[in-house]
């Protein structure tokens, strides 16, 4: 029987697990993030139809992510005001014009600003996609949900080298944003039938204050990184940086004290959640610079073709692909802190070893390095995207989700900025002039450095940290539903956050602590009962 649908709900998705939405839901991610990346290996052929420098052409990038994550707040309010399934549709809508815009840019400004509608388009797709799926998903089946959300920002970083270096050297970089076309009319067919049709909240309240201050400090701090990387010697970036946090700082005060707050900061009181805004953020930084730097140090620094660099890039994609059946059952039988703590280590010594690779290294080893970093990036990404929402109450999903999905793509476009920063800080005359892969090498291990930082934050999570998603017996056993069809408890925007009815065998987990993260293991459901629906 299907779950209830939840009235309070107001974007008017329904309660219940469905794999076809999620799937949708993950293929326009998959857009979004591959177009995030995918101009990596077509960054000399712009350049040079455009007659400008190659390191210009990085602005198209940055622009984009940058539109993106300062997007996402106001989107996920534009979904409640208006209805998932309107601005849902209107960013597939969006998204697809835009990249067709792109294919017709004839200089770096009007790709830029394609990029840009590009970026608002991917935006309104990111919290709008992630809440109808989140919604009515028990925590009891949040791994299994979020196994197919996380596998666009898996996949789209590393098979965008191959599809980028595929696509300009046999076609042009044109049809990088060609090719959205049919697959935005497809994903735009599909979300009509999928997504729900019903109204949104008419009185629904914007926090004006807060919204400009986060745009601000969000644009900001990106702006600094872009101009750290393109313009070291002049004190912008700097002051940039400076602004984009003191903005950040000011809408955190706001929204403590605010009526109508942007977000719901008590989000933060989990510790599971904030591992994800602090190691999370990390990983997610040094992760996300690895697919921008392969393909320049194997191409710039190594001399390889455009499609050569993107099919050694693809092993990492292989590695994810190879490890994402273990990747449930492992952090259900280690947890996540163990987990998390190994993936950093482990993808930090890969860090430092592709600092070693030369052009004379033998391929099968490359391919064997990259191998093993996307397995460990797998699990990873798949610890932190669930383990974020293992002590979240229904009733403040909408605000970690959108302050989730903020950090992730101000991680991403920090990570490339970084990355172009730290080539660019190894290039220097000091340097040996004979190897155009040293400044690659440095990056290299500066990533691997800072990756640590995150083992350390993963080290401070208490033991059972999200214990409630990773242990299997937190699920009804002996005929309740495991879909979470029968246990409207877990899966409305309200249920949770009410006491347990009288006679229910159904532990009180509804009530979180005030340290949820610090929480030892729920108890178990009684043996033999389902939990009253």
């Amino acid at each position: 029987m299907a779950a209830r649908s939840n009235p309070h709900q107001p974007d008017g998705t329904h309660s219940g697990w469905n794999p076809r939405l999620a799937l949708l839901v993950a293929a326009t991610f998959f857009m979004e993030f591959l177009d995030g990346t995918v101009l990596t290996t077509a960054i000399p052929s712009i350049a040079t139809d455009f007659a400008i420098p190659a390191a210009d052409v990085n602005i198209t990038m940055t622009a984009y992510l940058l539109t993106v994550a300062v997007g996402i707040p106001i989107s996920g309010w534009l979904a409640e005001r208006f209805g998932a399934r309107r601005i849902f549709c209107a960013a597939i809508a969006v998204f697809t014009l835009a990249s067709l815009a792109c294919a017709l840019s004839q200089d770096l400004v009007t790709l830029t600003l394609s990029r840009i509608a590009q970026g608002a388009g991917g935006a309104m797709m990111v919290p709008v996609g992630t809440l109808v799926v989140l919604r009515g998903t028990p925590k009891s089946e949040l791994l299994r949900a979020t196994a197919f959300l996380v596998w666009p920002g898996l996949l789209a970083p590393v098979l965008a080298p191959l599809v980028g270096g595929a696509l300009t050297t046999y076609l042009s970089w044109h049809w990088i944003f060609l090719v959205n076309i049919p697959l935005g009319a497809a994903a735009f067919a599909a979300a009509l039938r999928l997504v729900p049709v019903t109204p949104g909240d008419p009185g629904r309240r914007l926090d004006w204050t807060g919204m400009a201050l986060t745009t601000v400090g969000v644009g900001a701090l990106v702006a600094g990184l872009e101009l750290a990387s393109s313009h070291p010697e002049l004190p912008w970036a700097g002051i940039s940086a400076l602004a984009g946090a003191a903005a950040l700082t000011a809408a955190v005060l706001w929204m403590r004290r605010a009526p109508h707050p942007l977000f719901n900061l008590q989000v933060f009181h989990a510790r599971t959640f904030r591992a994800m805004a602090t190691g999370g953020f990390v990983y997610r930084v040094t992760i996300s610079s690895v697919p921008f730097l392969l393909p320049l140090m194997f191409q710039t620094g190594f001399g390889w073709s455009p499609l050569q660099a993107g099919a050694m890039v693809a092993a990492v994609f292989i590695g994810n692909i190879g490890i994402k059946p273990a990747t449930t059952p492992l952090i259900r039988k280690f947890g996540f802190k163990a987990m998390l703590v190994f993936a950093s280590v482990a993808s930090a010594i890969t860090f430092a070893l592709c600092a070693f690779l030369t052009p004379e290294t033998p391929e099968v080893l490359m391919f064997v390095l990259l191998v093993g970093s996307g397995a460990f990036r797998s699990i990873g990404f798949s610890a932190y995207a669930s383990v974020q929402y293992a002590d979240i109450p229904p009733a403040q999903l909408t605000s970690a989700n959108t302050v989730s999905a903020t950090i992730v793509q101000l991680g991403t476009g920090s990570g490339i900025a970084l990355a172009a920063l730290l080539i660019r800080t190894f290039s220097g005359p000091a340097l040996v002039p004979q190897d155009p892969a040293e400044p690659f090498r440095g990056a290299f291990l500066a990533m691997a450095v800072l990756m640590l930082a995150s083992t350390a934050d993963s080290l401070l999570l208490p033991r059972h940290a999200g214990a409630a998603v990773s242990q299997r017996d937190q699920s009804p056993k002996h005929g309740a539903a495991a879909d979470g069809a029968a246990q409207p408890a877990a899966a409305g925007t309200d249920a949770m956050v009410k006491p347990a009815q009288a006679g229910s065998t159904q532990p009180a987990v509804s009530l979180p602590a005030p340290e949820p993260g610090e929480a030892p293991l729920p108890p178990r459901p009684a043996e033999g009962r389902a939990p009253r629906r």
